[in-house]
């Protein structure tokens, strides 16, 4: 009895996705149409600054999004993880120097809150007006790896 109790005290935990870092995930495409669109996410624990506390990194890649302009009056591609009805955070993605077609990523590295029910998305972005776009790609960190 006592090995049954340790064991499940060992299995069982009170946050069961915030014990799973390192993870890494698949951004996949919003719409079904952007069949080549595809997207990952790293998320780990950064030691930063000692002695202060570790913190969250959220690293994104995505290839072969269509240019923002497609979808309007957007310029750039923003990373943007949140919990939903707690906190977001978002950082601006890079484009690769290629001319057709370029990787975009970006990483952000202060998160302090618990990684549970996080969901993680490639948005448009218009850098002029700071007006965040709709979720190119997405998924949720339950599905992190």
């Amino acid at each position: 009895m006592i090995i049954s109790f340790l064991s499940t005290s060992v299995i069982t935990s009170p946050h069961p996705q915030a014990m799973m870092m390192p993870c890494s995930m698949v951004l996949e495409p919003i719409d079904g149409k952007l069949a080549n669109a595809k997207g990952a996410a790293l998320i780990y624990k950064v030691q930063l600054r000692p002695p202060s506390s570790a913190r969250t990194n959220v690293s994104i890649l995505s290839v072969h999004l269509p240019p923002p302009s497609a979808y309007g009056n957007y310029d750039a591609y923003e990373g943007f993880a949140f919990i939903p009805g707690v906190i977001s955070w978002q950082f601006m993605l890079d484009p690769t120097r290629e001319e057709e077609s370029p990787t975009w990523a970006g990483r952000f590295d202060e998160i302090t809150a618990e990684m549970e029910n996080v969901k993680v998305q490639v948005r448009l972005f218009n850098s002029n007006t700071a007006k965040l776009g709709p979720a190119i790609l997405g998924n949720d960190i339950k599905n992190c790896h």
